[in-house]
């Protein structure tokens, strides 16, 4: 008996010590934060949340003050290490104990890999190739100067700070030269990108400079790793011959067999890899890492070499970047650096002694640099603003030379003191460029590429068109920007009517003979009969982001330009219209487009920009089946247009659409206010209602509708729309409207509309996000209404009367003869409009016209006759909304228009600041 219970015993025993672990988790009291060898998934997901939110959080910080992501990435990592968090108690061993350090470093060391395959992408050779002499002598001088004072204040701190019976002085001063003399390329790029350098010979010379040095910098790397790792002398040269013969073997044969591989499976032709050669590009990194790893050189110079043999043809390579980035950026890369800054300790320099080597490494670093970029610049025939640039550029440090670091602290000729010293000069040096580089180089002084000469400030660049003098008041000279390949289509339909069609014999009289191209006059914008010859560019926009395929997408802008599928379908559109078309492509962040779209306007002298506005289908099966009245401004179908339910742009605006759509209207409008803020020129907002897509029958030309009240924006309207009568398919209406006076009662009501009036006027001088006034108004004087309204009344006559002293032009004769004019007089003046509008949207599209219908405003926004508050206010509060950002964006009338789903394109224009002054 006893023996059957000890078997029975040991048999529970066993079953015991067999049961499966515990699976409950944090329900059965487990802690997730707690270390475990076998599952360390768990604590390193909290690593990654609480340093890719830590560096998410810094980014916003010191992106508003202009500086390279590095920054805060390293920032994060010495938050988060000993120097600040660590001294809280516990909180190294329970977030980042030691035994989980391994599995961080093993991520990161992927994601540097990765990150240094796009280094190597991003490096393009033909730059230094067009600037051979001058990128040589400035990289040389950038490399050698550095790399001696380096190595002049290598021996002091040897024998300060340098344990020297185990680290050899040589290997230490060969990494304190190659610290101090390293230029960080990718981190360049970004400040060449934002501060939009990259279009003047000071950014092409930085940038060929910075190939060079970049290329020097990883060559003196992979020395020094050699041999440190190399056991003898003769085994370090064993090492760097067989990593040169590893570089001749992947840059000629493998890139050979690359290249006709994309090109057989057709990634080459079509600019994108297939997932084919995603996996062999993958495999080419990883075992380029791999080799150079297990020769003695770090793993991240065979994926910088793999870099370089990828094609950067039809845009190939930086497709493979954009499959990339966002992982390694996001994820991986902030790792690396947030171990950087875990062994950071900056607690140690805790003495003047140790200061003043900080200070005295940060002034030597960087006069090292500037000076030998400066004076070689110098020698070269910049001058002295362009030079200081060149110098103080040059001398940023960031991503590289903290890889440096990194391999000198895990090497152990640095030690954690040492280590720290360097990372907090590597991040001062960086700090300080784009301030610097801003004030030594502001943009007025820049000298840009091309324009008036090689040498041709900024400021004088001169237009891609010689300059031009309206006749007539016509419009010849035109700016379209284009932001989306939404918007090409409907901005061809706006644009066909701008020119008139030029019959084949007359376009070949015109060009007859070269001699007669060659002294064309000025005039000959405008043909003998009056027609004008219109000449478009074309500006597309592209916004900058942080990531690496923007970066490479600006440095190749021109290249960019001529393969852009919207350019190439609106030069196509100007070829087949007899319309020259030239383009124009920026790469910049969305605060500057309005910038950029007032620099081309002024350098192409244009007469008149416009900007579409569109957005396509959105509206849900369940909104079309309730009908257009679920949402503010839905289209409905109509004869000849297509039958499918859109939406008004602005839409979003009025709080209907989804959250996504309401940030990007709220995001656009913004940048139309800026551009009416601060464009010198014209400017006309072109909104797609949804109407251009066209079925059955087709539309076989265009009505427009014109409500004139007066004031500068209306008379531009009006001189447009007689321009665009001049086509023999676009018809006219214009009405001039006349608000009557009604007797005022004072009761509630008119007490209320009266605060309307002051709280629309509000509305109208309100701060954007943009942080300055998105309209400024001229003060307003009994004089200058006087002369406004004397002006309405000459430009009214000019085209109503037919006993002008002026003469007029055959084509302007043609054109009013397709023009309806008349008066009215209201008192509710906006209904009428919106009454007209539709009855004219009507008329339009009978069996007899078969024409769309484009309503044209002026937006009022300076020197308006009238005021149209309180309407507008019943009119809002009649469709639900309160339209405050259609109000500022657009002014009143179009606000009415917008709001009422009146079924037509709307065009909005403003005119120039000088000359809304008369």
């Amino acid at each position: 008996m006893p023996v059957l219970y000890e078997a029975i015993v040991d048999v529970g025993k066993q079953l015991v010590s067999r049961k499966a672990a515990e699976q409950g988790g944090i329900l059965s009291g487990d802690n997730p934060a707690s270390y475990n060898p076998s599952d360390p998934l768990r604590l390193w997901v909290i690593q990654l949340i609480l340093i890719v939110g830590m560096t998410q959080l810094l980014s916003l910080f010191f992106s508003r003050i202009r500086q390279p992501r590095v920054i805060a990435e390293v920032v994060g990592g010495i938050i988060l290490g000993p120097t600040v968090m660590g001294r809280i108690p516990n909180f190294s061993k329970s977030v980042f104990p030691t035994e989980s350090l391994p599995f961080i470093n093993l991520v990161a060391t992927i994601g540097l890999v990765l990150f240094l395959f796009l280094v190597g992408l991003e490096l393009d050779l033909s730059v230094v190739k067009k600037n051979a002499r001058a990128s040589t002598i400035i990289s040389a001088a950038g490399i050698l100067l550095p790399f001696g004072v380096g190595a002049g204040i290598a021996v002091p701190i040897y024998n300060e700070f340098v344990d020297t019976a185990n680290v050899s002085f040589g290997h230490f001063l060969l990494f304190v030269g190659v610290a101090i003399s390293i230029t960080a390329f990718p981190v360049l790029c970004r400040i060449l990108t934002e501060t939009r350098l990259l279009d003047t010979d000071v950014g092409v010379i930085v940038l060929s400079a910075g190939v060079g040095n970049d290329v020097v910098g990883w060559i003196l790397l992979a020395l020094t790793v050699a041999l440190v790792n190399a056991s003898s002398g003769l085994t370090a040269l064993w090492v760097l011959l067989t990593c040169v013969g590893f570089i001749i073997f992947l840059l000629f044969p493998v890139k050979w067999a690359y290249r006709a591989l994309a090109r057989y499976s057709g990634s080459l032709d079509r600019g994108e890899p297939t997932t084919m050669m995603m996996t062999v590009t993958l495999i080419l990194v990883f075992a380029s890492a791999f080799f150079t790893d297990i020769i003695g050189v770090h793993a991240i110079f065979g994926g910088f070499i793999a870099g370089l043999v990828i094609p950067k043809d039809n845009g190939y390579s930086i497709k493979i970047v954009e499959k990339l980035e966002d992982l390694v950026s996001i994820c991986f890369l902030p790792l690396y650096f947030a171990l950087s800054g875990l062994k950071t300790n900056l607690g140690l320099l805790d003495n003047g002694i140790t200061w003043g080597y900080v200070i005295i490494i940060c002034l030597i670093a960087f006069f090292g640099k500037f000076i030998g970029c400066a004076v070689s610049a110098r020698f070269m025939g910049f001058n002295l603003r362009e030079s200081g640039a060149i110098g103080a550029l040059m001398s940023c440090k960031g991503l590289v030379e903290l890889i440096v670091l990194n391999i000198g602290l895990s090497a152990g000729i640095l030690d954690t003191r040492l280590f720290s010293i360097f990372v907090l000069h590597a991040i001062v040096l960086t700090f300080i460029t784009t301030p610097l580089t801003l004030w030594v180089y502001p943009p007025h002084v820049r000298t840009k590429i091309a324009g008036a000469g090689p040498r041709a400030p900024a400021g004088d660049v001169e237009p891609s068109l010689p300059s031009h003098t309206t006749v007539d008041g016509l419009k010849t000279r035109f700016t379209i920007v284009l932001h989306q390949m939404e918007h090409v289509p409907i901005v061809m339909n706006l644009v066909q009517y701008l020119q008139p069609p030029i019959s084949r014999n007359a376009s070949q009289a015109s060009d007859s003979t070269k001699k007669e191209k060659e002294i064309e006059s000025v005039s000959s914008e405008v043909t003998a009969d009056g027609t004008p010859r219109v000449s478009i560019e074309a500006l597309r926009l592209m916004e900058l982001s942080q990531r690496t395929s923007d970066v490479m997408r600006n440095i190749t802008q021109d290249e960019l330009a001529q393969r852009d599928s919207v350019l190439t379908v609106f030069r196509t559109f100007g070829s087949l219209n007899q319309m020259p078309v030239t383009s124009a492509l920026s790469v910049v962040t969305q605060d500057e487009f309005a910038g950029v779209v007032s620099t081309r306007a002024q350098e192409f002298d244009s007469d008149f920009v416009i900007i579409p506005w569109s957005f396509g289908p959105s509206v849900h099966a369940d909104h079309a089946k309730e009908g257009p009245s679920t949402a503010v401004a839905t289209v409905g179908p109509s004869a000849g247009f297509s039958h499918t339910l859109t939406h008004n742009p602005f839409e979003g605006l009025f709080g209907k659409s989804h959250a996504y759509d309401r940030a990007g209207a709220i995001s656009y409008s913004q940048f139309i206010r800026r551009v009416f803020a601060e464009s010198p020129k014209d400017v006309g907002l072109f909104i797609d209602a949804g109407l251009w897509s066209f079925e059955g029958t087709g539309i076989y030309g265009q009505h427009v509708f014109l409500p004139f009240f007066g004031g500068p924006d209306d008379r531009l309207a009006l001189e447009y729309v007689v321009q665009m009568c001049m086509h023999p398919r676009v018809s006219a209406t214009i009405v001039r409207m006349t608000k009557t006076d009604v007797v005022p009662v004072v009761t509630n009501d008119t007490i209320d509309e009266a605060k309307a009036e002051a709280a629309v006027a509000a509305n109208m001088t309100v701060l954007s996000a943009t942080g300055f006034p998105d309209t400024v108004y001229p003060r307003e004087s009994t004089q200058t209404r006087a002369q406004s309204e004397m002006a309405d009344n000459i430009a009214w006559t000019k085209f109503t009367s037919s006993s002008t002293d002026t003469p007029r032009s055959a084509a302007l004769r043609s054109a009013l003869g397709r023009v309806q004019f008349s008066e009215i007089e209201t008192n509710t003046p906006l209904k009428s409009i919106l009454d007209q509008a539709s009855e004219q949207g009507k008329n339009a599209k009978n069996e007899n016209t078969k024409k769309s219908l484009l309503v044209v405003c002026g937006r009022g926004r300076r020197l308006a006759v009238e005021s149209h508050a309180s309407e507008l206010r019943d009119l809002l509060a009649s469709h639900g909304g309160t339209g405050g950002e259609v109000r500022k964006s657009l002014g009143d009338v179009a606000c009415a228009l917008v709001v009422s789903n009146v079924k037509a394109g709307l065009l909005v224009v403003q005119a120039a600041p000088k000359s809304s002054e008369a």
